[in-house]
């Protein structure tokens, strides 16, 4: 069956309308949707973060002190070895370890039965020399009175005149030797040479002993000193008389001290160079103990950051400042460290000012731009909008 022209027309303006219909409620429902997402969010509330008392750091001038730090063994500046002076037994020896003793005092006596023998022989020969001595000298002047006389020649008298100057010689050189076998047998008395506490005893009565060979040790501690290896970049600092505070170990106090000396020479293997310093006396302190401490190199006024303050978790150090209520990242330029107040600092040269409120460690880990409350502040609220696409 064919459908006539007019009705085919009419079902064509039907579809026409349908699909007008169903593209007009699209766009209308586009049109709404970019409306919907063109319109601004509703505002969320974001409250500001509260800072504790011990959160806060105020930056500010403070004298500051560049220390090195150094380490070494006490040792007595005077100390002495009591030595044999003569190869003999070791008989009495009258101190141990810890004792006082004072400068010439006996300490000990070595056997003397030989060199009482050397003695005796020696004033023996000494008294036979006197005797020839005595011959020659009458020889002599009788001499002297036959040549006057005429009855000898001048040349016998020249004779005598020899015979009684060898005598003379030869008397006084054993003389000589009295006194040296006297000193040998005074030698066997040990002495101390200096007053001080007795460190170590190094042999035993019944011993024999060589010459030289070591008896006592004495320390005197009322002198001690500290030899401290110094790094050449830290040595242009350095000074005689720079003051130094050191912690032995064992002992709770600390002791102050000072650089007595400096070392011309620097080390071979590890071209430090050794400075010495003087210990203050204390009756804790002893030979050989390890101490530690800082020895002051250079002091002066600063803005001093506090080390606490720093953040090293980006490529520079870097530290939080609270500028008015939000949290802002600065990088200071920082110079020398050391110590200020008991705590470790550091100099900044640039980027802060005295009086500047830093955030400490304790605060945690807080974003650039983050809102903040002092402490005691009322707690407002800040606001931020959705980001726009």
């Amino acid at each position: 069956m064919t459908i006539p022209k007019p009705l085919r027309w009419l079902l064509a303006l039907l579809v026409l309308a349908v699909l007008a219909a169903v593209l007009g409620r699209s766009l209308l429902a586009r049109r709404a949707e970019v409306a919907a997402q063109q319109k601004p969010a509703a505002p969320t509330v974001v409250p500001a973060l509260q800072l504790a008392a011990g959160d806060l750091l105020t930056l500010q001038q403070q004298e500051l002190v560049r220390s090195l730090a150094v380490s070494g063994s006490l040792k007595a500046v005077n100390t002495a070895f009591v030595k044999a002076k003569v190869a003999a037994e070791l008989k009495q020896l009258s101190v141990r370890e810890g004792d006082t003793v004072r400068a010439g005092q006996a300490i000990g006596q070595l056997d003397t039965t030989e060199y009482d023998w050397r003695a005796r022989q020696a004033e023996q020969q000494a008294a036979a020399a006197k005797a020839q001595l005595d011959i020659a000298q009458r020889q002599l002047a009788n001499n002297r009175a036959l040549v006057a006389q005429g009855f000898i020649s001048p040349t016998a008298l020249d004779t005598s005149v020899s015979n009684e100057a060898a005598a003379q010689a030869s008397w006084q050189a054993a003389q000589a030797a009295v006194e040296l076998a006297r000193k040998a047998r005074s030698d066997a008395t040990l002495t101390a040479p200096i007053t001080g506490l007795v460190a170590q005893r190094l042999a035993q009565p019944g011993e024999r002993v060589a010459v030289d060979g070591r008896i006592v040790e004495i320390v005197d501690l009322s002198r001690l000193e500290v030899e401290v290896a110094v790094a050449p970049e830290d040595l242009a600092l350095l000074r005689v008389g720079a003051a130094a505070r050191l912690q032995v170990d064992g002992s709770a106090q600390p002791v102050a001290g000072r650089v007595l000396r400096i070392n011309p020479s620097a080390q071979a293997g590890s071209r430090t160079v050794p400075a010495y310093v003087a210990v203050d006396a204390h009756p804790a302190l002893r030979q050989g103990l390890f101490v530690r401490g800082q020895v002051e190199l250079e002091r002066r006024t600063v803005i001093a950051l506090p080390e606490s303050a720093l953040r090293n978790d980006q490529a520079r150090p870097y530290v939080l400042k609270v500028a008015g209520a939000r949290v802002q990242a600065v990088t200071p330029q920082l110079g020398m460290r050391g110590q200020a107040a008991g705590q470790d600092v550091v100099e900044v040269l640039a980027g802060l000012a005295a009086g500047d409120l830093l955030l400490a460690q304790r605060a945690g880990l807080v974003r650039d731009g983050t809102a903040v409350r002092a402490p005691g502040a009322p707690a407002p609220a800040t606001t931020a909008s959705r980001p726009q696409p």
